[in-house]
């Protein structure tokens, strides 16, 4: 069977001389049938035309977009100054990770967004993020203090949805996640709506609303879920699978 290439994108050391990514995306990219290829933001304060051009080509090479987790989203990009609470951000990793995430949805290509990644999207569609969950009310924990595979507090999935299909939830319902993050979808993007929540009202995962292509965005880490909860798989699959649709169909044309 044809194994469709995922582009996974990377994080990059604060001193930008290495760029690096963690080995569960590949491995559970590849269990699902893919090729992972990394993406890395090589960009140095490149103008926007020249990021998004190279966004293109290196979109051009690949049946699908991973986006992955990371350090936090530069507020710049939805119109707002730091809040103190701010973390580590990389423009150069953002400016390309919205350029490919916009020529994605443009195109059609299949996305699945984890952690940071769904914060990334959602912002490239229009939405915007918490600068810290500290601008939450009542918010739970969520950096866990325990194992990166612990399922550590509940969500809430909505029947019908994307995601309740490759949970194996169609008729909606809970299940526990793990939770490594203090940014979060605030407001979702046009075009988007919110699929999952936690039992504060967070918004866990997102999808686009009525789209044809697959395109997913989740708050958790299933790449680190899927040894011991199975479920977690069918988010890789649907990927993988959307991603060797979208190979036959190109090479069709």
């Amino acid at each position: 069977m044809e194994q469709p290439v995922i582009g996974i994108t990377c994080g990059r050391t604060e001193d930008q001389a290495r760029v690096f990514l963690n080995v569960p995306y590949l491995e559970a990219v590849v269990d699902a049938g893919g090729l992972p290829v990394a993406l890395a933001p090589v960009t140095a304060g490149d103008p926007p035309e020249e990021t998004a051009r190279r966004a293109g080509a290196l979109l051009a090479r690949v049946d699908g977009l991973l986006l992955s987790g990371g350090d936090d989203v530069d507020p710049a990009l939805f119109g707002e100054e730091p809040d103190p609470r701010l973390g580590w951000v990389d423009p150069d990793r953002d400016g390309l990770e919205v350029a490919l995430a916009r020529a994605a949805l443009q195109e059609g290509r299949p996305i699945l967004a984890i952690c940071r990644g769904i914060q990334v999207l959602n912002v490239a569609a229009g939405g915007d993020v918490y600068q810290d969950l500290a601008q939450h009310p009542g918010a739970l924990q969520h950096r866990q203090q325990a194992p990166r595979w612990h399922a550590s507090h509940a969500i809430t999935v909505r029947p019908g949805s994307v995601l309740a299909r490759v949970l194996g939830l169609e008729g909606g319902g809970s299940l526990r996640v793990n939770s490594f993050h203090h940014q979060a979808v605030r407001r979702v993007a046009p075009g988007f709506r919110a699929v999952a929540e936690a039992a504060d009202g967070l918004v866990e995962a997102i999808e686009a609303d009525g789209s044809a292509a697959f395109c997913l965005g989740v708050q958790w880490h299933p790449e680190h879920m899927v040894k011991r909860w199975p479920a977690q798989r069918g988010l890789f699959r649907a990927l993988v699978e959307a991603a060797r649709t979208s190979r036959r169909l190109a090479v069709a044309r």
